[in-house]
């Protein structure tokens, strides 16, 4: 299993995700967009703003209270095996 330490979200509807063995993947969360309880989060500053690590990997805060139980989770495993290895948009940022 593989937790997730730290997520950045981005301006297009995805998110840089870091997982404690030190691997980076860049989800793409566009395609759940207008599904379900992802209606919430058409807008760019929800998608952002409420984005943050609950349970351990990637999630977005319901509530506003880091509640592990009223947020949207997804699965880490899903997220790892799925997403794109990507180097660290912060190192690559400062060069």
């Amino acid at each position: 299993m593989h937790d997730v330490v730290q997520v950045l979200p981005q301006s297009d509807f995805t998110v840089f995700v870091y997982f404690s063995n030190g691997i980076i993947k860049k989800y793409d969360a566009s395609p759940l967009l207008g599904i379900g309880i992802f209606n919430k989060f058409s807008n760019i500053d929800d998608f952002q703003n409420k984005c943050t690590v609950l349970n351990n990997t990637l999630a977005w805060d319901l509530s506003g209270n880091f509640d592990t139980y009223n947020c949207i989770d997804i699965d880490p495993e899903n997220i790892y095996e799925s997403s794109e290895t990507v180097a660290d948009p912060l190192t690559s940022q400062k060069r």
